[in-house]
């Protein structure tokens, strides 16, 4: 990744968090409350190690096209700078190339949006080789467009060469062109690793376990659920985006000798596009999953609008029907079963536990567990739900087969409830056994496959 996009942010310092806060956004009525959009930038900036300074709401009734604010508003915003010692100005939105540029000119400070932001964080958190090329093809996009201000010297011409003749490319073309042709290269290799991970995929889908998939809003408490239930060491701590690379482990259900537990990339409102295209491929681990289950920081007073975002993204993914679209799915069947963990329980009130409870009860349709993933309180009674789903609709059905048949006498055990297995005497294949064993299904389907 280039060093001059990875060093504009220097973990330590002071910053000013601002807001632009657009007239037409919120008479749409998207995205999260004004106070909650603050202090999630607020978090953004301390994942990244920033000392944040002070934080504003900027009301944008027109955005201006060279500065996004107004001349006022900016002499504003650098008297905020002086005050707080700020040398950093974040500004929780999206901001062109110009505007970024005229912005570090009028502040005499660097200035960086919401996308900028995020793709610092993706790029000190990525761990494994997928997650870093995927870092820097987003970095290498959003600064394909930013050629503008990071170079100065992108005026001048090349010489040409001599069997090309005439005055060559400029310096910014030639740039652009080694960034274009990094980024294929990148995808290239992404490529080779979606089809690695489509293989992968295959084999769960033939192998004998179950796919649970964890997804939720950033910083819900995914990663201290999963450790919780898995007994894992995945890294879990208060900041936003502390997992970006899925994890998997296999965990006992009730019913199911093994299943696998997948954490994913925690979900946030207006996630830069060039993340969203390249963690796709991550993303796609859910597609795959039996059981998707969706965590909610149900201590968060946004709660309910962080959970439009993740549906949103399971919607872009197709594992649901577009939420603005009246579009059933083809086949029920085929949906992913969801179950809502209202998480962090532990942090509310009596009267709000109780008044969320009576909500729960309320809404017999959906499957909802409330826990704590700190103390534990009620991960029972989610494997106890999880279990349940896994086999729900299933029936008893016989087998006779082989005893050598190793392959499909464990996929009986491991994704089936084996009712009573005793000797059928001898085959043309040698010993046989008969099994009773309570299928759902689509287990039944994953049988007749193998």
């Amino acid at each position: 990744m280039n060093d001059d996009v990875k060093g504009e942010v220097a973990r330590g310092a002071r910053a000013l968090v601002v807001y632009p806060q657009m007239r037409s956004r919120d008479a749409r009525g998207h995205g999260l409350d004004p106070a909650a959009r603050v202090e999630e930038a607020r978090g953004l900036a301390l994942a990244i190690g920033l000392v944040v300074a002070d934080a504003l709401v900027v009301p944008v009734r027109e955005p201006r096209a060279g500065t996004l604010f107004g001349e006022g508003q900016i002499e504003n915003i650098a008297v905020a700078c002086t005050m707080g010692e700020a040398e950093l100005v974040v500004v929780d939105g999206s901001l062109t190339a110009i505007q970024q540029r005229n912005l570090e000119e009028k502040l005499k400070r660097k200035v960086i949006d919401r996308t900028g932001l995020i793709l610092e964080i993706f790029g000190e958190r990525a761990a494994t080789a997928e997650g870093r090329l995927q870092v820097e093809l987003a970095h290498l996009d959003y600064q394909a467009g930013r050629l503008v201000r990071s170079w100065t010297h992108l005026e001048r011409q090349r010489g040409g060469f001599g069997f090309l003749g005439g005055p060559g490319e400029t310096q910014i073309e030639a740039d652009r062109r080694m960034i274009r042709d990094r980024m294929a290269r990148i995808r290239r290799e992404l490529e080779q690793v979606r089809r690695t991970r489509g293989l992968h995929r295959d084999r769960r889908e033939k192998a004998p376990w179950p796919i649970v998939a964890l997804v939720g809003y950033t910083n819900a408490g995914k990663s201290t659920l999963f450790n919780r239930l898995t007994g894992a060491g995945v890294f879990a701590q208060d900041l936003l985006f502390a997992t970006l690379d899925p994890t998997m482990r296999a965990i006992r259900l009730p019913g199911v000798e093994k299943a696998i537990l997948s954490d994913t990339v925690g979900f946030i409102s207006d996630l830069p596009t060039q993340l969203v295209a390249a963690f796709r491929a991550t993303l796609e681990e859910v597609t795959a999953a039996d059981v998707i289950v969706h965590v909610r920081d149900i201590a968060n007073p946004d709660t309910d609008a962080q959970k439009r975002q993740v549906l949103d993204v399971l919607a872009d993914l197709g594992v649901l029907p577009d939420a603005t679209e009246d579009v059933a799915p083809e086949d029920p069947s085929e949906a992913i079963p969801i179950v809502e963990v209202w998480n962090k329980w532990d942090l509310l009130g009596l009267a709000h536990a109780e008044h969320l409870r009576e909500a729960i009860a309320h809404r017999p349709d959906e499957t909802i567990v409330p826990v704590s993933a700190i103390t534990g309180d009620g991960c029972d009674d989610l494997l106890a739900t999880l279990g349940e789903m896994l086999t729900r609709d299933s029936a008893v059905y016989s087998f006779v087969l082989p005893a050598a048949d190793g392959q499909r006498l464990a996929f009986l055990h491991a994704r089936g409830e084996v009712l009573s297995e005793d000797d059928a005497g001898e085959g043309a294949d040698g010993p046989q056994l008969r099994l009773t064993v309570r299928l759902s299904p689509r287990e039944l389907g994953r049988y007749g496959a193998l």
